[in-house]
């Protein structure tokens, strides 16, 4: 199975939608840890408070990085009716675009076998989820939710009962010898169904974060996305609409996550319903703000440093995961030991901006990576 390369000039998109993915995608490839570099190094409060939130939370509650990977998934939903429904109006069979988002979530899976070196060592000891897996299958997923759903409203009605049906099942369905609600990395029902179906390795030892169930859970955050997605392509609504209907949306969301999360916790890594509300409502704020700054206001210039990595995002993370970035930066920016005790600060500098140029060089040339 081969990725695909293409050497074309993109389609017209929302520069709000690039700029987004690529200010997500910032914060995992070096961001969040010259974040913490410089809190080491500056040791002041609010920068301390800050570099807090570049840490996962260890099971209950919320951090700014636990929204990475939602957040993700949550745009990649929102391309879903620019790429897919605007086919599905101009008479494109329904079976044509299942194959491809079909082919799209296989072969992520694929290269996230790769990126956990699954063919290496012998296939010992193998984990098969991964975060490009997840994030394939819930677009697979949610892509044929759209495409088959007879009417709009029939896509809410999926929304809502996925939400519904992972909520019965971590609140009231009992794990053997456990019981039921209780929703620890053991007692979760997710930890027992990866435990009982899942070959190989579990990246938390008795659960794994982005396990079976956690999959079908993650998929309602990239319908979140498609209902975005939905309202910012509705011609019929101008733009000031658009912005209070996204918003109020979000808002909400937010709102019935921190109300439920008083007996359903809002848990990164088992997927909550309560985190998925949680995630996606702020996913519908950022996407509203982006659109509002980038693509109303015509504020563009800022986001250029972000359009070029979330144009190559999948790239990005690629590189990340099979390049020895760190070394490579070693060579070229190893003397700025030079600089004392802020040596850190411009090191990280760098090598984010040796990733930055790389990336600006493919878009230069028109290169963009994708699946």
């Amino acid at each position: 199975m081969k990725q695909k390369i293409t050497a074309v000039v993109p389609r017209e998109r929302l520069l709000s939608l690039d700029a987004l993915r690529g200010f997500d995608m910032f914060w995992i490839t070096g961001g969040g840890y010259l974040v913490s570099l410089m809190a080491k190094h500056m040791d002041t409060g609010w920068l301390n408070a800050v570099a807090g939130q570049m840490e996962h939370v260890q099971w209950n509650g919320f951090h700014f990085f636990d929204l990475i990977f939602p957040l993700f998934m949550f745009i990649s939903g929102v391309a879903i009716p620019f790429a897919l429904v605007s086919k599905l109006e101009k008479h494109v069979p329904k079976s044509e675009l299942a194959k491809k988002a079909i082919k799209r979530g296989i072969i992520l899976v694929f290269l996230g076998f790769l990126y956990n070196g699954m063919f290496s060592n012998g296939f010992e000891n193998p984990r098969l989820p991964s975060v490009l897996g997840q994030i394939g299958l819930g677009y697979m997923f949610a892509a044929l939710i759209v495409i088959y759903a007879k009417t709009f409203k029939s896509t809410l009605y999926w929304l809502g009962g996925i939400l519904v049906g992972i909520g019965i099942l971590q609140l009231l369905v009992p794990v053997p010898g456990i019981g039921a609600g209780l929703l620890t990395p053991v007692g979760c029902i997710n930890g027992y169904f990866d435990r009982m179906l899942l070959p190989g390795r579990l990246h938390g030892g008795v659960f794994d974060p982005e396990g079976l169930l956690c999959i079908v859970s993650a998929i309602t955050v990239t319908l979140m996305g498609s209902v975005a997605g939905h309202f910012l392509r509705d011609k019929k609504t101008n733009d000031q609409q658009k912005i209070k209907t996204l918003s109020a949306i979000g808002a909400s969301a937010i709102v019935l996550a921190l109300i439920l999360s008083s007996f359903y916790p809002i848990i990164k890594a088992c997927w909550t319903g309560s985190f998925n509300l949680l995630t996606g409502g702020i996913g519908f704020l950022l996407m509203t703000a982006f659109y509002w700054i980038i693509d109303v206001k015509g504020w563009k210039k800022w986001s250029f440093f972000f359009r070029v990595i979330g144009m190559n995002s999948i790239f990005i993370y690629l590189l990340h995961g099979f390049v020895d970035i760190d070394k490579i930066s070693q060579k070229l920016f190893g003397w700025m030991v030079l600089l004392g005790n802020s040596a850190e600060i411009f090191y990280e500098i760098g090598e984010i901006g040796m990733v930055w140029l790389l990336l600006y060089y493919m878009y230069k040339k028109n290169i963009f990576l994708r699946v």
